[in-house]
């Protein structure tokens, strides 16, 4: 078929599987297999698929009818202007994290050194992206998950970022004297993970999503240990879930100062930022 039928093919198969953003999401995968840009599409719309690309046009068209995630399917996400490449051993890499790495880039010097740990590295996007953006800083990433970690390392390595990389429960394998410490963790509580897209529920990686019974099972283990590893002045940047502020900041008790919330575009209070009081 052309390139004009099987656009218009992908996108009636998806529009009858009730997927939103049908002729959007046709055209990223028919992007993906020709490996050419949305312009190229409409500029030569008589171009004809080789039998190989159609096939595999099909097979990805009928797994996103399915449910499964554009990113699974084509192998990657967008983040801060990169590509990252993502596999279902990790989360998929959202705008709203993008909020969280803006706060921390704000905290974190344009020059000169600094030392930062994400927490939660997951595809690398947070830690890669504050490699990138500020090389004097020493970026370390630790994640529970060796499967996580192995698409975090090839990130870093295809991105050209220098970051070390540590499997671990949250900051247990870490040492102290952190700049700055960022985490986008699980904040899904297990009564509402039934309640996620189907997208999200059913193939997003659980341990990624799910905290406990109450969502801010992390946090409240997190924040302790951040106060104990940051330095005197070093700065907590949480990502949080979309009604978990009203829980989460009272956990900061009275070693903290300067917290704030930042809100999400829907109005949600989505980034916390605390900061570990100087020394006087």
């Amino acid at each position: 078929m052309t390139l004009r039928h099987s656009l218009a093919h992908a996108s009636a198969t998806l529009e009858g599987a009730g997927v939103a953003s049908s002729r959007l999401a046709a055209e990223t995968l028919l992007r993906r297999v020709l490996d050419r840009d949305r312009a190229y599409l409409y500029a030569h719309p008589e171009d004809a698929l080789t039998p190989q690309q159609q096939a595999r046009l099909d097979a990805w068209t009928a797994r996103h009818a399915a449910g499964e995630p554009l990113q699974y399917i084509t192998g990657v996400q967008e983040f801060y202007g990169r590509e990252f490449r993502v596999t279902p051993a990790v989360l998929i890499p959202r705008p709203e994290t993008e909020l969280a790495v803006e706060a921390a880039l704000e905290r974190l010097p344009r020059e000169g050194p600094s030392r930062v740990v994400d927490v939660g590295a997951g595809s690398g996007c947070i830690a890669i992206t504050l490699a990138l953006e500020r090389p004097g800083a020493a970026v370390t990433a630790v994640d529970i998950s060796e499967a996580a970690l192995a698409v975090a390392r090839a990130n870093a390595a295809r991105l050209g970022a220098a970051v070390s990389f540590v499997r671990g429960d949250l900051l247990a394998p870490l040492d102290g004297g952190w700049d700055l410490i960022i985490s986008n963790p699980p904040y899904v509580a297990e009564a509402e993970l039934a309640a996620l897209a189907p997208g999200v529920r059913d193939h997003e990686p659980r341990a990624a999503l799910v905290a406990g019974p109450l969502g801010t099972e992390i946090y409240a283990r997190l924040i302790p240990q951040a106060a104990r590893a940051l330095r005197p002045g070093g700065w907590l940047v949480l990502e949080l879930g979309y009604a978990a502020a009203t829980a989460v900041r009272p956990m900061l008790g009275a070693g903290w100062d300067a917290a704030a919330t930042r809100p999400d575009l829907q109005g949600w209070q989505r980034v916390l930022l605390a900061r570990k009081p100087p020394l006087k």
